[in-house]
This record gives C-alpha cells, sequence and structure tokens, in this order.
C-alpha cells in the first residue's frame, strides 16, 4: 500500500490546506478532499492545484460538492442531501495519498457523525495542523485527546505561523507527539516558493516512515 495522510486541523482558516498543497507536491503524490463545502469562490481542490503545482490529474473528485460554505451537515441540509460515510472511502492511488478533512476533527458531517469517526474507520495517520499563536495549546491538547479517545493514528503535528518555542515545546511534551515543522505564513504563495519554504522547514524524510 502507498503512503497515506489525513491532514486535519485545530480549527479552520489556520492554513492546512496550504500545507496540504506542499506535502502533495513534495510526495509527488494525489489529493483528496472528500467533502468540499461552498462552490462559489476556488475550492480547496483547486487551491492545491494552483498552490501546488500539481497536475489535474492528481486531484482526485470529492465525494461531496456542496454549495454553501458552511459545516457540511449543514450545507447537505441546505442542498437537500444526506451524506453517507460509505461514499467517504480513500482512493487507492499507486502514489501518495494526501486526504483534507474540513476544519477540525469534530465538525459533523450529519446529527451523528464527525470527521473524526470517518478517520478512526479508515485507520490512515493523522497529520494534526496547528497554529502557533495565543489559544493553540489549549486547541491542539483537545485535538489530541480526540484523536487517543477514538484510536486514531497520529503522524505528527505541524505549526503553521510564527514561531513560538515555548508554545510549540509545550504541545509536543504534553500532547507526547512529534514536532514534523513548520510553515510559516507566506505572502505571494507560489509553486516554486512554497517548495522551496517546505524544503527548507520540513525533512521530506520523515514522511516515508509510515508503516505499510
Amino acid at each position: 500500500m502507498t503512503r497515506r495522510f489525513v491532514i486535519s486541523g485545530t480549527d479552520t482558516g489556520i492554513g492546512k490546506t496550504v500545507f496540504a498543497a506542499a506535502l502533495t507536491a513534495a510526495l509527488d503524490g494525489y489529493y483528496w478532499k472528500p467533502v468540499q463545502s461552498g462552490l462559489e469562490d476556488e475550492s480547496d481542490s483547486e487551491t492545491v492545484m494552483r498552490l501546488g503545482g500539481v497536475p489535474g490529474t492528481r486531484i482526485l473528485p470529492e465525494a461531496y460538492r456542496l454549495a454553501t460554505p458552511a459545516s457540511p451537515h449543514l450545507s447537505a441540509r441546505l442542498d437537500g442531501i444526506a451524506i453517507d460515510p460509505e461514499r467517504l472511502v480513500p482512493p487507492m492511488t499507486n502514489r501518495p495519498l494526501v486526504i483534507e478533512g474540513a476544519g477540525g476533527l469534530l465538525v459533523p458531517l450529519s446529527d451523528d457523525l464527525v470527521f473524526a469517526d470517518m478517520f478512526a474507520r479508515w485507520q490512515v495517520p493523522v497529520i494534526l495542523c496547528a497554529r502557533t499563536s495565543l489559544g493553540t495549546i489549549n486547541h491542539t491538547l483537545l485535538s489530541l485527546e480526540a484523536l487517543k479517545h477514538r484510536n486514531i493514528p497520529v503522524f505528527g503535528v505541524t505549526f503553521i505561523g510564527d514561531e513560538n518555542q515555548e508554545t510549540q515545546r509545550t504541545i509536543v511534551k504534553m500532547g507526547g507527539i512529534r514536532s514534523l515543522g513548520r510553515l510559516p505564513w507566506l505572502q505571494d504563495i507560489t509553486p516554486d516558493g512554497l517548495g522551496e519554504v517546505f524544503r527548507g522547514n520540513f525533512e521530506l524524510a520523515s514522511f516515508a516512515e509510515v508503516p505499510a
């Protein structure tokens, strides 16, 4: 089996799609967004293709494309559909696969299903993206508790933002988690620029440690 990763976050809008773009490009892999909520602006799949320079042939189609930019359970309800977990099955690929969730771990897909439930079913190692700003210790440790409670394998944490050594140290120590690296905030992102920053802040070899 090829390497697979789930990219999740402690919150929405923290930069996990940018990290997913960088990782997909670095692994020369495929990207899959199971559920896309909001179609008026650029989708996450389109963002990964643009920022990572990932060919469109390696952007796999979403299981659900929902019109309203809202929590998937609400967006689906407004679209008049119900999300069927049986349709949320990671595709088989011949290259590494990067899967991106929506928002945080407990974002609901229905009234009785959250993303973390799907991650538990898949048993694909999760990379947790966390801010470095104030409040992130609480959010990150709570997210790690949710992962451990469901016996979801955790590959590591990726910090996003300005360096905050004490905060990062505390999360690694108290969460019993390893830091994969830190992605600084970037302006005017290009595929070449994002790739250079990724190579300067992450060891690509560490992403080869997922057991087959």
